[in-house]
């Protein structure tokens, strides 16, 4: 009998990395735990959202990991279109939103949830790539996580986020890790305390301190997972 023993999951962006790192932990927990991905669903299209997490049935948890850069790098901010903008928005923020909007309901007539966000280092501080979207969106997703705990706490509902820092999980960081040859690679690793980058498994288990049933106490917070970088 593991900790989340007869409690319902869902996790989202369970293709790879952070998301599906989290997804195999809760399993472990005892969790049943319902995977999504852009596969399966567009988180940012709120009608499909919301059909799609409410087929599922009553959800103790929600956990969402989707989002990302939407293969963007770079650009200077006049040079940003409004439909490069809105992508990483959507990915990041808007889908949050509707998959919050989407299991609230069922959370408060059973008056339990626990709901975890993820953003980024970048939410906090800046982004290493230089993406505007990207930084606002993950900085509005802490605010969101804040408003929302306030909102649902009252009916047994706690929401937290977790900041990660630098994690080799998917392609996308893999190819910036990559960018930034051995100079710039051992430059970022000495910022970072424990002086090693991240990997999908200390995300998780994060997570799961936030969606245990002896967490109840704990709303409203963004942790920052990192190694320690954020100290600098």
């Amino acid at each position: 009998m593991g900790a989340l023993s007869g409690r319902s999951a869902v996790v989202t962006g369970t293709a790879a990395g952070i998301g599906g790192s989290i997804a195999d932990l809760l399993a472990s927990q005892g969790a049943s735990v319902h995977r999504i991905d852009r596969a399966d669903v567009d988180l940012a299209d709120a009608a499909a959202a919301t059909r799609y997490l409410r087929d599922l049935g009553p959800l103790d948890i929600l956990v969402h990991a989707a989002g990302g850069v939407c293969g963007q790098t770079h650009a200077p901010v006049e040079d940003v279109t409004d439909d490069e903008w809105d992508a990483v928005m959507d990915a990041n923020l808007r889908s949050a939103f509707n998959c919050v909007r989407a299991v609230a309901p069922a959370m408060k007539e059973r008056g339990f949830g626990r709901i975890v966000t993820i953003s980024s280092g970048a939410g906090r501080s800046v982004s290493l790539t230089g993406i505007q979207a990207y930084t606002s969106s993950k900085a509005g997703l802490i605010g969101f996580t804040r408003q929302m705990a306030w909102e649902l706490g009252p009916h047994g509902i706690t929401v937290n986020c977790i900041a990660p820092g630098f994690v080799l999980s998917n392609p996308t960081t893999q190819a910036q890790w990559d960018s930034y040859g051995p100079e710039g690679q051992a430059g970022l690793v000495e910022r970072i305390a424990t002086r090693r980058t991240g990997e999908p498994e200390d995300i998780a288990r994060g997570a799961l301190f936030f969606v245990a049933p002896d967490a109840g106490w704990v709303s409203g917070q963004t942790l920052s997972i990192d190694g320690g970088h954020s100290l600098f």
